[in-house]
């Protein structure tokens, strides 16, 4: 039998049987993610430096870049959900999304630096129209949601001329003012367009996605621990670098499974509200994690005296990111039928770290209570799950045979 991976070249884009057993992420998705991950990285190192050098306003240019890149990864990645059909064409218009992305990465620097960028606004655009002429294809073959395919090509269309339209906009209140706009608009797109029909996505093929994603981000967390190492092994081990770096160490190891601790392939099951609540929400989820490992770096500027911040600062973008985070995941959780005790705790860890990093401790310092206190959390989970698991079985009946 031959080992040939034949690809058609263009084949009926139908829906995707939302109940398909043993649906995964193909090669295609997950070399789609690594490809919208430099962009990630670019936009984070941007942080990074904003926030070392003291430029905390380059933190509203992070938020602004970081939701075209998301934004963008959404809806090819719910589209795919529901329309893959892994043809040549289908193949295609997914390379020139990425190439969008690298474009977008390309232009983050400048527009960091003004506030405006022609390459990232071309990067956008390149990734959207390409997003109209894949649902343009789905609503020519797919003739059940048709309408609901031809509300997001226009939708996506007519934002995206008014973003090139942006370019024309001077002045930093209305270049502001414009976003925001832009961006609730953006937002109401898959909004007005599901209720004229649900798109047929995979619950569990969706949520492995965005799991995939929050993994991969959570590399930028471990690439500044590894600086840190590097730091270490080229000074010496001084305290305060050791604690950052057993401290870096514990956030991501903490982040990853407070992220798992609860399959989220549920709150993809549910109703309407949750299904937009956990998909919009991992904007936050995704922004806190890269903004993390941005703190981390920064940090490690800090205990080399390359920084032209403060302690205070850098630790509070720390906490700040990570409560962020741990309240993200608080809140879907809940919906997803977390215990009381669970939330309250959630809740809790985002106010210890922030008042860990209020008090302005060396930074090495800081670093290292934020993980203790996210190693905690872990720690009260995993005796929670404990204690249930107990009580069931001790309720179950026992046998006599």
């Amino acid at each position: 039998m031959s080992s040939v991976n034949i690809v058609p070249l263009r084949r009926r884009m139908v829906a995707r049987d939302p109940h398909e057993k043993h649906r995964v992420a193909t090669p295609l998705e997950l070399f789609f993610d690594l490809v919208f991950v430099v962009a990630i990285a670019s936009a984070a190192a941007q942080w990074h430096h904003g926030l070392a050098g003291g430029e905390l306003g380059d933190l509203v240019g992070y938020l602004m870049v970081f939701f075209a890149i998301w934004w963008a990864w959404m809806n090819y990645t719910w589209f795919a959900s529901s329309y893959d059909c892994d043809d040549v064409t289908y193949r295609l218009l997914t390379f020139t999304i990425m190439a969008g992305s690298l474009m977008l990465a390309a232009g983050i620097p400048d527009l960091f630096a003004t506030r405006q960028s022609v390459l990232v606004v071309a990067g956008y655009a390149v990734m959207r129209f390409a997003m109209v002429a894949m649902w343009l294809r789905a609503a020519a073959s797919h003739p059940e949601g048709r309408t609901t395919a031809l509300t997001y090509a226009a939708g996506i269309a007519a934002v995206q001329v008014l973003w090139i339209a942006r370019l024309a906009i001077e002045g930093r209140t209305a270049l502001m003012v414009s976003f925001f706009a832009l961006v609730v608009l953006e937002l109401l797109v898959p909004i007005v367009a599901e209720r004229r029909g649900v798109t047929p996505f995979h619950p569990h093929h969706i949520a492995e996605r965005y799991a995939l994603l929050t993994i991969i981000v959570l590399g930028e967390v471990i690439l500044a621990s590894v600086q840190a190492v590097q730091v270490a092994l080229g000074q010496g081990a001084q305290p305060g670098l050791l604690a950052l770096i057993v401290g870096g160490l514990l956030i991501v190891f903490s982040m990853w499974w407070l992220y798992f601790k609860r399959e989220h392939a549920v709150l993809f099951e549910g109703s309407v509200r949750s299904v937009f609540v956990t998909g919009y929400g991992h904007y936050l989820v995704f922004a806190s994690v890269a903004a993390t490992g941005a703190a981390l770096a920064a940090s490690v500027d800090l205990v080399q005296g390359h920084a032209h911040t403060s302690a205070r600062v850098v630790g509070l973008a720390l906490a700040g990111a990570v409560a962020v985070y741990t309240w993200c995941l608080t809140v879907m959780h809940a919906m997803a039928g977390a215990r009381p005790a669970e939330t309250r705790a959630g809740v809790g860890v985002g106010l210890v770290v922030l008042g860990v990093a209020a008090l302005a401790p060396p930074i090495g310092i800081t670093v290292l209570a934020v993980g203790l206190v996210l190693a905690v959390a872990v720690a009260h989970h995993v005796w929670l799950t404990q204690r249930v698991d107990q009580s069931i079985g001790s309720s179950r009946p026992v046998s006599t045979s």
